[in-house]
């Protein structure tokens, strides 16, 4: 079996507050008409030029592979240009072609991914979801107390177990910065209002985005610990894991952490320093279905657990479900929602949310396929309003 073509995928998404405005997807096609799909996620280029890197490293490491050799491949492609670093492009391409060997290999052999990687250690995965606003709302649904807890509780009725939100906003380039009076007391009462409208039926989930110093989030944990939040996420940006050790070491609340991390490497580096008790590796990032298996294993030796991290969408969600199948160290899933919409429509068959839980597909390689009519429809336009980079900070410093 070999690889005898790729196919990219760039789709403008309709609803690009829930996942970003564009997502790209990377198709490779054996020679026997097998087709495996992965996608590409946070790439910090505009989709032209991803969508290049693409092309470029499916016709220099993958046309003519086999698919099976899924280490030889990634091994190649990370050592390209004698870089052998975790280099954000490159880890997002790599990652969405990891994961289309794995659905081809899955599908040769009749198996979903998690049988491959050790067997399915659970039927079902608990998800959570970020606030999102309805029509009405304020834009930062979780900077309004009332409104944010008038969601969260919509949301505990329909079976959500878990809700994340960012109460501090905007994230900017010049962060990490110290947060003004007004931030942390709108924090705090943010918190106050969610836990007190979901009660003891949620965890509530801080989201931070990086914003702060180490002093600032130790600051903004202590008003939040009276609300017992499952955790607070990436209280500081990624690239001093001793930072957000002194975070770590100064609060109740767990620090997760990993969504802006790629490969074993850096998640062993945040693990040594203390920085985290909860790993979130998004799927199109950080190396692939077996990088993140690694990670996992690192992981479990220091009793901390995975939440596999998603902003994007449904096939890296694909693959991040394949994982969290097959660990025995798996905390919860992030989800669009319900796993409806867009994120449905574009899959031939959507994933399953039941009850505030995914079920775990039982069909072959990622147990999902692309629908390339409804992507081919969506084509992202150059020069649209969905031609963008997936996420931007505030290019000016937050005051």
């Amino acid at each position: 079996m070999k690889i005898r073509e790729y196919k990219i995928f760039p789709v403008a998404n309709p609803r690009p507050d829930i996942g970003g405005p564009c997502w790209i997807f990377l198709q490779l096609i054996t020679d026997g008409g097998i087709k495996g799909i992965g996608e590409i996620y946070g790439a910090p280029f505009r989709p032209a030029a991803v969508c290049a890197m693409a092309a470029d490293l499916c016709e220099r490491q993958m046309l003519g592979a086999d698919p099976f050799r899924i280490e030889q491949m990634w091994r190649r492609a990370y050592s390209g240009a004698y870089t052998q670093r975790p280099d954000a492009a490159l880890l997002a391409v790599l990652s969405a072609a990891e994961t289309a060997c794995w659905d081809i290999v899955g599908k040769e052999l009749n198996r979903p991914i998690y049988d491959l990687l050790g067997g399915r250690t659970r039927d079902s995965l608990r998800a959570y979801t970020y606030l999102y606003p309805r029509e009405g709302d304020e834009k930062y649904v979780e900077h309004c107390p009332q409104t944010a807890a008038a969601r969260a509780a919509e949301y505990a009725s329909e079976g959500f177990t878990a809700i994340k939100f960012d109460p501090l906003g905007p994230y900017g380039a010049f962060d990490p910065r110290q947060l003004t009076q007004d931030i942390l007391h709108r924090a705090e009462t943010v918190a106050k209002a969610v836990r007190e409208a979901v009660g003891g039926k949620c965890d509530i989930l801080i989201g931070a985005h990086g914003q702060m110093t180490p002093a600032a989030a130790i600051r903004l944990a202590k008003r939040l610990e009276p609300f017992d939040p499952l955790w607070l996420e990436e209280p500081t940006p990624p690239e001093n894991p001793k930072a957000m050790a002194q975070v770590a070491r100064a609060t109740s609340v767990p620090i997760a952490a990993g969504e802006r991390l790629s490969t074993k490497y850096e998640f062993a580096r945040l693990l040594e320093a203390g920085g985290a008790a909860i790993l979130q590796p998004q799927l199109g990032r950080c190396g692939g279905i077996l990088e993140a298996k690694k990670i996992a294993a690192i992981a479990e030796a220091h009793y901390a657990q995975i939440a596999p991290h998603l902003y994007c969408g449904p096939v890296s969600g694909a693959a991040a479900i394949q994982l969290a199948a097959c660990i025995p160290n798996f905390l919860i899933l992030e989800g669009l929602y319900k796993w409806d919409g867009f994120s449905a429509e574009i899959l031939t068959t959507p994933l399953e949310w039941r009850d505030g839980k995914i079920t775990v597909p039982s069909a072959p390689g990622l147990g999902v396929e692309l629908n390339e009519a409804i992507a081919e429809k969506h084509k992202l336009i150059p020069g649209s309003e969905n031609d963008k980079m997936h996420l931007s900070p505030a290019e000016n410093p937050v005051e």
